[in-house]
């Protein structure tokens, strides 16, 4: 697995003009060498002596991008947010790159990007995890069962790892936060289409971290999943049949407070009620 590298910190809405759906992203400004090569995104000219010597390890890196960013087309994306303001924003943002990713279309809810991916056949679909009163997450299943070949790369404000985790399993390609630049953006997800499984290097660290902890023992069951320690204990109460009021007197707090742990893990194993959230506990295998 390759986790994403830098990411600019520019506010990543730039301006935010109309622009329609399905309308191919502007070319980018400026002219290039003879011969219509381009440079890879997001790098600097870099002096040197012909033949390319003098350069350090990172410009050869950059030079490779050039030459794989030269040799492809377009990347075709498909935008899902459930906010036209934040879809007209990446559009905006995107529109210096045309060379390298091209919008063919948005949509903003699950029913519209399913049709608009079946007909307009995108290399990418860019989706946020959260739409209204529906879930990318589910989005991003029946995507990855319907059209394999399509790379499915969340775009969230959300840095939060158990989202990630979802993301992840179901069969994502990719967990990028929004304040990715537009030149990064575009770097990972041409990553993400050759088969990289690109992440936020945000939360990349937060994982690592977590990783090396639970290879150490320090985690209690369900931790992978974003349960802190008092949740992975109601969890556990609740497997075995205890009712809110007897979890509150075993774990001696009050019952609002257990309700609270519950809404969170919930949310967090993406379970409707206490069954579906006991059900995906024991899928897991967090308990035996």
């Amino acid at each position: 697995m390759t986790w994403g590298s830098g990411f600019q910190q520019a506010g990543w809405l730039g301006s935010l003009d109309p622009v329609r759906a399905q309308t191919a992203v502007g070319l980018e400004e400026g002219g290039g060498p003879p011969g219509g090569s381009r440079r890879a995104m997001g790098t600097e000219d870099r002096g040197g002596p012909p033949g390319g010597s003098g350069r350090d390890g990172r410009a050869e890196e950059s030079g490779d991008e050039e030459l794989r960013a030269a040799s492809r087309s377009p990347l075709r994306l498909l935008l899902v947010d459930d906010h036209e303001v934040i879809l007209d924003g990446i559009v905006a943002m995107l529109r210096r790159h045309a060379g390298r990713a091209v919008v063919e279309g948005v949509a903003r809810t699950v029913p519209e990007a399913l049709r608009s991916a079946a007909t307009l056949v995108p290399d990418v679909v860019l989706t946020d995890v959260r739409l209204k009163g529906e879930s990318g997450l589910d989005l991003c299943r029946v995507l990855v069962e319907r059209h394999p070949d399509l790379a499915v790369v969340f775009f969230t404000v959300y840095d939060d790892e158990q989202y990630l985790f979802q993301a992840l399993r179901a069969g994502a390609r990719g967990f990028l936060l929004k304040h990715t630049g537009g030149a990064d953006l575009v770097t990972h997800l041409e990553r993400a289409v050759e088969g990289e499984t690109v992440v936020d290097p945000t939360l990349a660290g937060r994982v690592a971290l977590s990783a090396a902890r639970m290879h150490a023992g320090e985690f209690w069951p369900g931790a992978h999943l974003g349960l802190t320690q008092r949740e992975s204990e109601v969890l556990e109460l609740a497997i075995r049949g205890l009712s809110n009021r007897a979890i509150a007197g075993r774990l001696v707090v009050g019952e609002e407070t257990v309700k609270t742990h519950l809404s969170s893990i919930y949310r967090k194993l993406g379970a409707r009620d206490r069954a579906t959230a006991v059900a995906a506990a024991l899928r897991e295998g967090l308990f035996h």
